[in-house]
């Protein structure tokens, strides 16, 4: 991949934006059944207007509707799968500068054959692609959350005694819906993905062997079924996937650099581009790079969405020449390290801290590359 043409663009972001008060104050309206769900929509609909607008004035080529209707990044994906069920959340220690906290995410349980009986994400992606004459991206989770939390455990025998059936439906119902999102003109897909950045971390790969999994085996696995999902991609789709290691409101989950997963990650995905975190020592150095394949772009998080604190010019392009040691100038692209609120509740800092730091991340890229 050459120039800036074709997404992940120079400057670029993972998606989630801050939720406005307006936003949050109609979405507990409508909880508390004060309004339904077309004033609701109606209000979706003009923060979402006015987002995609700030997008394009800060000189984005990839725009998102901020994630703004939805509660949590995955979540309200994945529970329209049929043979999905939400249940109880999974004890996990989040981490903060400040002191850890706990949070419990939902777990995912397979109770059926899995299904796909309407688009999921295409509805949301139409009112986008009409209100941007820019690159609209449309963001879904990884295929492999209905796996890695659970394992076998968290799959129905019944349904799928044997799991290479389960993989291929996963594959098949994801196919399905990146082609409804293809044929409505969805050119730009980013799967987010925080499994293979757990499988990175000493304490969670341990926890996972519990669950019975092969930890040096199963970044490949969700390599393959991922492949699979995006194997027959419209021509003219760029598919890439953001690696995290959790964002809920300015916290994480998993530190380790890409060494453990790094194989399956850049010499066995097939996807175009890679959003990897580097805004912190958590997520390890630039060696890792060493594997990425000529023609991929790599889209360095240098830029934090955890505080408000700004990086400086001098850092980042440091940090670029860094990175450019062991994978070319040419296929390095920048964005902040991860969504701003990938739970409706956002991370700690605001939208005037939002707006700098992707007006940084634009002027970084217009100084070391030329364009954005």
């Amino acid at each position: 991949m050459s120039g800036g043409d074709r997404p992940p663009f120079r400057a670029d972001h993972v998606g989630s934006l801050l939720r406005p008060k307006e936003l949050l104050t109609a979405r507990a309206d409508f909880a508390a059944g004060r309004i339904d769900r077309a004033a609701l929509s109606a209000v979706e609909d003009r923060c979402i207007r006015a987002a995609v607008k700030r997008q394009e004035d800060l000189g984005l080529r990839s725009i998102t509707d901020g994630e703004y209707r939805r509660t949590q990044w995955h979540t309200d994906f994945l529970e329209k799968i049929e043979g999905v069920a939400v249940t109880g959340g999974l004890s996990i220690k989040f981490h903060r500068e400040s002191g850890d906290i706990d949070f419990s995410p939902p777990v995912f349980k397979v109770v059926g054959k899995l299904g796909r009986k309407a688009g999921i994400e295409t509805e949301r992606f139409r009112f986008l692609k009409s209100v941007t004459g820019r690159t609209a991206k449309q963001c879904i989770p990884s295929p492999t959350m209905l796996h890695f939390r659970g394992g076998r455990k968290g799959i129905d025998a019944a349904a799928y005694p044997d799991l290479d059936d389960f993989y291929a439906d996963l594959a098949r119902l994801y196919a399905d819906e990146i082609a409804a999102l293809g044929r409505l003109g969805c050119t730009y897909l980013q799967i987010d993905e925080t499994n293979l950045a757990f499988l990175c971390d000493t304490r969670m790969r341990a926890a996972a062997r519990e669950r019975g999994e092969d930890v040096d085996q199963l970044p490949f696995l969700y390599a393959r079924i991922l492949n699979e999902a995006i194997r027959a991609r419209p021509a003219g789709m760029t598919v890439c996937t953001h690696i995290c290691r959790g964002n809920y409101r300015s916290t994480w989950a998993a530190e380790g650099g890409y060494e453990p997963v790094a194989e399956a990650l850049f010499g066995t995905l097939a996807v175009d581009g890679y959003f990897l975190e580097f805004d912190s020592a958590r997520a390890g150095d630039f060696a890792p790079l060493r594997l990425v394949p000529k023609g991929k772009r790599v889209v360095l998080g240098l830029v934090t969405t955890k505080t408000p604190v700004l990086e400086t010019r001098d850092y980042l392009l440091r940090r670029i020449e860094e990175a450019a040691r062991f994978v070319p100038l040419d296929q390095l692209a920048i964005s902040p390290q991860c969504g701003f609120a990938s739970t409706v509740e956002g991370n700690e800092l605001t939208e005037a801290d939002e707006i700098a730091k992707l007006r940084l991340v634009v002027d970084i890229a217009r100084e070391v590359w030329g364009t954005t």
